[in-house]
């Protein structure tokens, strides 16, 4: 979505609402596509005492196979994101302004790298959760299983034999 706001910046209190979906279902993050609903975005463009800030929710529903079970962890999450706006950049703004060439934002580019950025590195069903079994492969949320704990390195067999 592409918003012209060069008005914005020429008057005082003007504001500029917007709403629309974004479609992320061609991500692909941990070799699967977690965005399993349309992202709803609203917000607004608004020049606050000579300074044009960009507010704005995003809403959607996330599925992602958990890091340490492969459980499905289904969230649904609710983004607020803030941009101060600029017409023109000086090299010490670079990193805290968002620049606005020919008044014109491309908000679908804008909040698509905000999302992204967003989301954790790690996701878990939960804070606690154990795993898989490295040997047979166990949910051990679910059940525990009855393979031999302390397994030797095979590397370290030799070093045993010493302590036997």
């Amino acid at each position: 979505m592409l918003l012209d706001v060069k008005k914005l910046f020429e008057q005082e209190g003007e504001e500029l609402p917007f709403q629309f979906e974004m479609d992320l279902s061609d991500i692909e993050i941990s070799q699967v596509y977690p965005f399993i609903s349309a992202i709803q975005i609203s917000g607004k463009v608004k020049n606050i005492e000579q300074i044009v800030y960009l507010t704005a929710q995003a809403d959607f529903d996330f599925n992602i196979p958990c890091d340490r079970c492969a459980d499905d962890v289904r969230t649904q999450y609710h983004n607020t994101f803030s941009h101060p706006l600029i017409m023109q950049m000086n090299e010490e703004d670079q990193d805290t302004y968002i620049l606005v060439q020919d008044g014109k934002l491309n908000l679908t580019e804008l909040l698509r790298a905000d999302i992204l950025l967003a989301l954790p590195t790690k996701y878990l069903c939960k804070e606690d959760c154990k795993g898989l079994c490295p040997i047979c492969g166990v949910n051990l949320n679910s059940e525990s299983c009855q393979c031999k704990q302390h397994q030797i390195d095979p590397r370290l067999e030799v070093l045993k034999q010493l302590i036997d």
